[in-house]
């Protein structure tokens, strides 16, 4: 709109040079000239209203971005914070970057975000940010239109306690919810794109008429998306309803009208299909066959006995005969004795967390998982992990010495694995697996030291809400402890694998989490975790 007002505007001020030098010869032509500049007047005072609406509109937006600055305090701990910020920086800023085409200060702007360009997150990582506000929403089982205004309430029916409330609400726009609900409907996931798509048409409808710089959706797309997930889910009669509306806004849109005419004919054809959803399955995915179990946990920290219960379940001080621990014993909490869990207090100093985290910051790269005989990256674990060598720094020499006089075994490589640090993403998870292999394929073989026979994750931060840790078929789940240590056997003493250890990483509802793993390996352990014939040894 704006570009065309300016390209008028030179087209008149044309025509005034080309006429300039005989328009004194003529009061008519004087008198076309005063026509001419009201028609320029009428020009520029369009173009300053739209300048107007504009820089009313960055206002608008610098005013919105600069609150969350000053109320967030830099934190990105809240998931919905993290995802506004993702797509601001993926989407909206290129749009105001690219909506000032009349400004003086236009290039000056394009400068500055095109030296930032490289650093800014990719479509693929607002698509990844999307997918983290839906897992949230399934895992949890929270409600769209809760997280839409900021909050984090369950959905109606659950009878769940509401398991988060933040100090500061960042709730989402209608663009912002079109967002996700799209990225579901490109995944043929009508489930959740129906629940994003109808939060986007019910704030667009509040605000239409007002136009956003950053928006890139609209009204009439969010009614379009919608339309059509209805007809998939089966419900032709609310697809029709929503493509009428649609062409209230835009009659003239030949295959939204076109899609009317299908929508009424198949009703009039098949009429049980007016409110069938047939499709409204929430997708699983083969590999998550404990789906609800796993959730139930992640929401409720599962059925834990207490010591009252099961009172070979206590806290004490442990030296394990080890002279290391002596002079400190380790705080051990007993969790299970089948499989084995235990969880060790205060097992590093805050001190020890902030520098381990600090020197595996500069090496994260995206965790893989185990596939058969290759490691790839996979959507059910999101997270960036780092590998360090006890060379690196002192704090991993020490960190060492207290494993071993912990568990009493023998860590040196290549019995033990580097040790492995992991930062969660936005929502990251690791959906329920085990730690040791369960094929002779597997690339933890390479390692020629058997298989993973035990498991030291320690908890580096704490977090403001979820990230448990749940074995899903001994019905616990641990919740995350700053600075604690947790450790449990991966085998039995005949080598085999105890599928009681099967374990997730339940996803970060809101704070940053940081775990370190330990895997000791069988090889070196002979006379340290002797063999039994036993198989629940």
């Amino acid at each position: 709109m704006r570009l065309a007002e300016v390209a008028a505007l030179g087209l008149w001020l044309g025509c005034l040079r080309r006429a300039q030098g005989e328009t004194f010869t003529s009061m008519l032509t004087v008198r076309q000239a005063l026509a001419t500049e009201r028609r320029l007047l009428r020009h520029l005072g369009a173009y300053l209203e739209a300048e107007t609406r504009r820089l009313r509109d960055l206002q608008r937006f610098y005013s919105k971005v600069q609150d969350l600055h000053q109320g967030a305090g830099g934190s990105a701990a809240n998931p919905l914070l993290a995802y506004t910020l993702i797509k601001r920086l993926q989407s909206d800023w290129l749009n105001v970057v690219h909506s000032l085409e009349a400004s003086e200060n236009t290039q000056a702007l394009k400068n500055g975000y095109t030296q930032v360009e490289k650093d800014l997150p990719e479509f693929e990582d607002l698509e990844g940010a999307a997918r983290a506000l839906m897992r949230l929403q399934d895992v949890y089982a929270l409600s769209v239109t809760g997280l839409a205004k900021g909050v984090f309430q369950r959905a109606s029916g659950t009878h769940l306690p509401d398991i988060y409330s933040p100090g500061q609400l960042f709730p989402l726009s209608a663009d912002d919810c079109f967002l996700v609900g799209k990225v579901a409907y490109d995944m043929a996931d009508y489930y959740h794109s129906i629940a994003w798509l109808e939060e986007a048409v019910r704030l667009f409808r509040v605000s239409y008429g007002e136009w956003n710089t950053e928006d890139e959706g609209s009204l009439e797309d969010a009614l379009d998306h919608l339309a059509f997930s209805y007809f998939k889910a089966g419900n032709v009669s609310h697809a029709l309803s929503l493509s009428r509306e649609f062409l209230h806004y835009d009659p003239s849109n030949k295959r939204i009208a076109r899609n009317v005419l299908k929508y009424e004919r198949l009703l009039v054809e098949n009429p049980e299909r007016a409110e069938a959803e047939v499709g409204l399955q929430r997708p699983n995915v083969t590999h998550l066959q404990t789906r609800d179990r796993y959730e139930e946990l992640c929401q409720t920290l599962g059925s834990q006995p207490t010591q009252y219960q099961i009172p070979a379940l206590h806290c004490s001080y442990e030296t394990n005969d080890s002279p290391y621990l002596l002079l400190q014993p380790a705080k051990r909490e007993l969790i299970r004795l089948q499989p084995y869990v235990a969880l060790y207090h205060d097992f590093v100093s805050d001190l020890e967390a902030e520098k381990i985290k600090g020197l595996a910051a500069p090496w994260l790269q995206r965790s893989v998982v185990a596939s058969e005989e290759k490691q790839q990256k996979a959507e059910y674990r999101i997270s960036k992990s780092a590998w360090l060598k006890d060379t690196v720094d002192p704090v991993i020499v020490s960190l060492d010495q207290r494993i071993t006089a912990l568990t009493g075994l023998n860590i040196r490589p290549p019995y033990a694995e580097y040790l492995q640090v992991v930062n969660y993403g936005i929502g990251g998870h690791y959906e329920p697996h085990f730690d040791h292999a369960t094929s002779r394929k597997s690339p933890l073989y390479r390692m020629k030291s058997g298989n993973r026979l035990a498991t030291v994750m320690i908890y580096l931060s704490s977090v403001e809400a979820g990230g448990s840790t749940a074995f899903i078929y001994a019905n616990l789940s641990v919740p995350v402890v700053k600075n604690a240590a947790l450790f449990w056997w991966n085998l039995h003493r005949n080598g085999a694998g105890n599928g009681d250890t099967l374990h997730a990483g339940c996803p970060v509802l809101a704070g940053d989490k940081w775990v370190a793993n330990k895997w000791i390996h069988e090889h070196g352990q002979e006379f340290r975790r002797r063999c039994s014939p036993d198989p629940n040894d």
